[in-house]
Parts: C-alpha cells; structure tokens; sequence
C-alpha cells in the first residue's frame, strides 16, 4: 500500500498559504507527521481525508485518484479529528453498532461479533453500557480508534490524537495504535515529538505549509552524533549564549539554572559537554535550519 502526494497546495481566503507544494510518499505502517501548531499538518489531514479539496495538486492511494474519486477512498478510509463530537446519551455498544449499520453492515450478528472485538481492541468492554458523552479524554479517543476500525480501513487518518490527553491515557492510546498500525497506511500528525519517538519508524517535519524533511527517526538521530553539546548556565547568560552558540532547545533545572543544548561540528566545545543526541534535537535544528 501505497500514498503518493504530488505539489498540493492550498491558500485560504485570508491569504495563509496552509499547504505549499507539498510531496511525500508514504507506505504500510506508522508515518509521523510532526510539526508546530500552525504548520498546515491539520489542512493536510483534511484533504487526503477529502473533507476539503486543494487548490491544486494530485493524491493518489494505491490506485485511488483521491481528488477525482473520493467515494471510493472513504470505503477504505478510517479517520480520527483532532476533535470530534459524539450523540448524547448513546452508549458505547448503541454508538458503535449505529455506525456499523451506516457503514453497510446489515447482519446483527455480524456486528455484534466485530463490537465485541473493536472493545476488546481498545480496552472499553468494561464501559460498553456506559454514554460515550462521558467518557474521559483518553477514552473518547480510543473509542475514536474503534470507530474509525469499522470497515477495515487501509488508510488510517489520526490528526493530534494525544493532545490533552494525561500521561496514563496518552500512552493507552499509543499502545491502541501502534497494535492497529501494524497493517495499514497510518498517517499519525501532531506537534508532541515523543509521540513520534514512540511509534514511527518514517516521518516527516513540516511547517509554513510545507515539508521540511522526509526521514527515518533513527537514522536521522544517528547523523547528530557528536554534533550535540550540552551545558549548565545562569538564566541570566541566555541572551549572551544565545549570539555566540545554534541553541537548539533548553530546560530548567530544579535550582533555576538551565540546561542548554547546542549544535556544533566542532572536535571540542569549550565548557560544554558531548551528549548523545535525540529526536528532539533533529527537530529543533530542522525548524531553525527552514526559518
């Protein structure tokens, strides 16, 4: 399986230009695409999702004319919002088996054998009989996961699907997802790096509208080695260390010092400490090296 993008491009009516000739191809399993709130990751999404159409360019899934046929692509296409509503009152068991019925699926048993399964998947058969109006964050977007399972999708959509999420539900998302990921195209966009860390063996930063960098997380991460530096300052030192050194990101430490990582080619640096690098490293020089 295979999803081919050719030069889309889309320009809003305020002048944002969301999508700027944007090309990737993606194949089976989890492609990360990670970048700011703003990048266009979300105007993307919309459009191989044919919720929204380019002004220009070409997708193409398999053999599926995306822009000309987008009937055929939504038989085989599962796809999580950022954010999405749910009936009042309907429990998990009602929603899922309504949904089923729009999808086609007129056996009874037939149904109620694959909701069985769609909660097992997603850990919700506990609260089957429960509204999913009520559902905590985590739970309303795993049973977005099984929702969106119903036909068997070859395509998976999942646009900022951790954002708000506590750590607890966050990673039992993540562990839904990455036991569905394994045999289809799954499109995984959000701006939390450790999310990508986690899941994507392929991905792609993107921002302004445009794709930056089309890599492998190991790989790239490998490339940074003995490139990232590291060092403990006063805060009051950042405006100074900031003109003299590529800061690539800082944190701070319990004693409201900060830990400040730089990228530099150089043998030595001197006063900074050689560290392994990481994803996040790969991500903040991609952003400063496009801006």
């Amino acid at each position: 399986m295979k999803l081919k993008i050719t030069n889309l491009s889309k320009t809003y009516k305020n002048g944002v230009k969301a999508l700027d000739k944007v090309n990737l191809e993606i194949g089976t399993g989890m492609f990360g695409l990670l970048g700011p709130n703003g990048a266009g990751k979300s105007t993307l999404m919309r459009t191989i999702a044919t919720i929204q159409s380019p002004d220009q360019g070409k997708i193409v899934f398999n053999k599926i004319n995306v822009l000309n046929d987008n009937i055929s692509l939504r038989k085989i296409l599962g796809y999580l919002p950022q954010s999405f509503g749910v009936y009042p009152n309907m429990t998990a068991d009602s929603l899922l088996n309504y949904f089923a019925v729009l999808k086609g699926i007129s056996s009874k048993k037939e149904r109620s054998i694959l909701i069985d399964r769609l909660l097992e998947i997603t850990n919700l058969k506990d609260v089957r009989w429960k509204n999913v109006s009520g559902f905590s964050g985590g739970m309303k977007q795993r049973f977005g996961i099984a929702q969106l399972l119903i036909n068997k999708p070859e395509l998976i959509i999942v646009d900022e699907p951790t954002a708000g999420l506590d750590p607890a539900e966050r990673q039992r998302f993540l562990n839904v997802l990455r036991e569905v990921g394994s045999s289809s195209t799954v499109i995984f966009s959000t701006h939390i790096v450790d999310d990508v860390k986690e899941l994507c063996n392929n991905m792609a930063i993107m921002n302004e509208g445009k794709i930056l960098n089309h890599i492998k997380p190991v790989e790239s991460t490998n490339k940074l080695k003995g490139k990232i530096w590291n060092k403990v300052i006063d805060k009051t030192s950042l405006d100074k260390m900031d003109k003299k050194y590529n800061i690539l990101s800082t944190s701070f430490n319990p004693d409201n010092s900060l830990n400040i990582r730089i990228f530099s080619d150089q043998k030595t640096v001197s006063g900074f400490k050689k560290v392994n690098p990481d994803l996040d490293d790969v991500y903040f020089l991609t952003l400063k090296e496009n801006s």
